[in-house]
Formats: structure tokens, C-alpha cells, sequence
């Protein structure tokens, strides 16, 4: 009996169910740490995906703002970067508002709205005058554009002098009283004058940039007929180009006193 007892406890059952279930708690968490490792490398890859998303969708963001930034700088441009506007033209509904106003005329606000008008108009007349003065030339037309004065016409002088002035006068005298009316350009009883239906804010805003272009072209014009005598500012332009060291601004102005002589 003491054998049996002793062989009965000696059985390696009990020990064995041990190691089995230790076994049996290794195997669940060796398991345990490959779905977590598993889960883990799911997570990271996640979150680099969301990372480069959101990396790929920042840019469209600051393109978007880049954009509106740009638009929004286009309604504030100066004439010259880096200048600052001047607090009377600042919001100012203006067409080629730039801030340019060193003088500071348009203080008035009344007066402003006379003075851009005045700009306008004087722009017109530069843009007639230098097609005029380009034409001529082209065509052939004698004398130079600054010599018609000197020619005899149909007329004499003072009777066109005397026709002229007050034909020019009913017309501005008019444009006047029209834009104290109405704060529009027109023509007799027209405000505003616009037979072609071209009216727009973006071609007003054109309109006065050709118009500024043409009074800085139209004076260039005249500086030129002072200093060359020349026939006009293509010949200029021909004679500059078949000589550049010899037709240039320098050798004009050094020529000066013997072209005032000569002619």
C-alpha cells in the first residue's frame, strides 16, 4: 500500500497538466504581443497615411489662400511697391486708382471727382493725338505734325480762331453742366456718351491706362520734335535704329544748339 501511495503520488500528471497550462500561457501571449505588434504597424501606417494626406491637402489650402491673397492685393496695388496710399484715396471707387496723388488735389471730395474726370478727358485728347501724329507720318502727310501751324488754309487763322472757340466752349459747357447732374462723362445731352454700348468698369479701368500711356507718349513727342526736328517720332525711331550710337538721347541733346540753328 505504501508503494501504491508512493507511486501514486510520483505520478507526473499533476506536473504534466502544469507545463501544459504554463505552455498554454505563453502560446496566448506570444500571440497576444503579435496582434499588438500587428495592431501597433496598423496604427503607425495609419497615422503616416493621414500625415501624407494631410500634407497632400495643406498645399491646396495655401493655394486656395494664395489666391484670395492675390485678388486681394490686386484691389490694393500703388503705383509704385512699397509706396503707401494716401488715407483720401483709400477705398476711393476710382478707375486706376493707384494711390498716385503727391500734391494731394484730391483731398476735396468734390474736387476729386472733377480731377479724375479731368484726367479722362485729357487722356482722350492724347490718344487722338498721338494716333493723329503717328498717321500723318505714316501716310506721308506734309509738313511735320508740329509745323501745321505755319500752313495756309481755307480760312485765315484768326476766322478759324474765331469759329473754333466757341464751338469748343458749347461743348465743354455742356460736358460741364452734364456732370454736375449726373457725375458722368456724355456729350451735349448724352451722360453718359456711349453709343457702342462699351460702358464696363474694366474698360474704364483700360481707358485710363491707354489714356496715361498716351499724355506720357504725347510729351515724349513733343520733347522730341524740340530736340531733333525731325519729321515725327517714327522717323526718330528709324534713324535710332539704323544708328544706335549715333541717334541715341546723348548725341540729341549734344546736337541741340546746332539743330535750334539750322532750323
Amino acid at each position: 500500500m505504501a508503494r501504491i501511495s508512493l507511486t501514486a503520488r510520483s505520478r507526473p500528471y499533476p506536473q504534466t497538466r502544469v507545463r501544459v497550462h504554463s505552455g498554454t500561457l505563453l502560446s496566448l501571449f506570444r500571440a497576444h504581443l503579435c496582434v499588438s505588434a500587428k495592431m501597433a504597424a496598423a496604427l503607425c501606417n495609419h497615422a503616416l497615411i493621414a500625415g501624407l494626406v494631410g500634407r497632400c491637402a495643406r498645399p491646396a489650402k495655401s493655394r486656395r489662400s494664395l489666391r484670395v491673397s492675390a485678388a486681394q492685393s490686386g484691389d490694393a496695388q500703388v503705383w509704385l511697391p512699397g509706396v503707401e496710399r494716401p488715407n483720401h484715396l483709400e477705398g476711393k471707387d476710382i478707375p486706376g486708382n493707384r494711390g498716385f496723388d503727391p500734391l494731394g488735389l484730391g483731398r476735396d471730395e468734390d474736387r476729386l471727382k472733377w480731377f479724375a474726370e479731368g484726367e479722362k478727358t485729357n487722356g482722350r485728347w492724347a490718344m487722338a493725338a498721338v494716333v493723329g501724329i503717328l498717321g500723318q507720318e505714316l501716310l506721308g502727310v506734309t509738313p511735320a505734325w508740329y509745323l501745321h501751324g505755319e500752313k495756309e488754309y481755307w480760312l485765315p487763322i484768326n476766322a478759324l480762331t474765331a469759329i473754333m472757340f466757341p464751338i469748343i466752349a458749347f461743348f465743354e459747357i455742356t460736358r460741364l453742366q452734364g456732370f454736375a447732374r449726373t457725375g458722368t462723362s456724355g456729350l451735349v445731352n448724352k451722360f453718359p456718351f456711349d453709343p457702342l454700348g462699351l460702358d464696363s468698369s474694366t474698360n474704364a479701368e483700360k481707358e485710363i491706362k491707354n489714356g496715361r500711356l498716351a499724355m506720357v507718349a504725347f510729351i515724349g513727342f513733343v520733347v522730341q520734335a524740340l530736340v531733333t526736328r525731325s519729321h515725327g517720332p517714327v522717323d526718330d525711331l528709324t534713324n535710332h535704329i539704323s544708328s544706335p550710337f549715333g541717334n541715341n538721347i546723348i548725341t540729341n541733346v549734344a546736337r541741340l544748339p546746332e539743330t535750334l540753328t539750322r532750323h
